[in-house]
């Protein structure tokens, strides 16, 4: 049975497993769904995308499916397997999934995409916010990057769960000139955006 990848396209983290399922060669079924639409709810109790099935297997969580991808399929492995090199991917993992995310979408991206007056002008109160602590932010992910890739010399799951917030908040001003202040981070960026499975998940 086929893999199915169930989401919207354009959730990061829907990108984030579409990505890990390129870059491991899997080929996968990508089923649009709505957050808390029924049939994501049947798989994940707070109807938070994406979700999983996969011959019987049921499962929700970005970096739960990312790395079952990576374990039950051939391909290059995702994660290194000496300890040590594993530990810091995993670290730059929760990294991206919780403070990269809540910074650069939930507190800026979203907010200029739905948080409007009631004359459709983008309420910037908490972008403002958000885009103070954007240096820091940034300046961690170049440093991250020192190796060629995040966390490390080869390509990872940290790379696949960064890659699309990145994406993201490059899509407005500040986003897009916190990246260009970071080379390494901007070069990396542009690598990234070469290969195949970059322009096979775009939304």
């Amino acid at each position: 049975m086929i893999l199915e990848i169930i989401g919207i396209p354009g959730s990061n983290f829907v990108r984030t497993v579409r990505l890990v399922a390129e870059e491991k060669g899997v080929a996968y079924e990508l089923e649009p769904a709505r957050p808390h639409s029924d049939e994501v709810k049947a798989i994940h109790p707070l109807g938070l995308v994406p979700v999983m099935r996969h011959e019987g297997l049921e499962l929700s969580e970005s970096q739960a499916i990312a790395r079952y991808i990576d374990r039950a399929f051939a391909g290059p492995a995702l994660v290194p397997d000496e300890p040590r090199a594993a530990a810091q991917i995993d670290r730059w993992v929760a990294y991206c999934a919780t403070s990269v995310d809540q910074l650069l979408m939930r507190q800026y991206v979203i907010e200029y995409l739905f948080h409007k007056d009631d004359e459709g002008n983008v309420v910037r109160h908490r972008i403002d916010k958000a885009v103070k602590r954007f240096a820091k932010m940034y300046a961690s992910l170049e440093a991250g990057v020192a190796e060629g890739f995040l966390g490390g010399p080869s390509l990872s799951l940290a790379d696949c769960f960064v890659m699309p917030m990145l994406v993201a908040a490059k899509g407005f001003p500040e986003g897009e000139a916190e990246l260009a202040a970071n080379p390494a981070l901007a070069a990396y960026f542009e690598r990234f955006c070469e290969r195949p499975s970059f322009a096979a998940t775009r939304p």
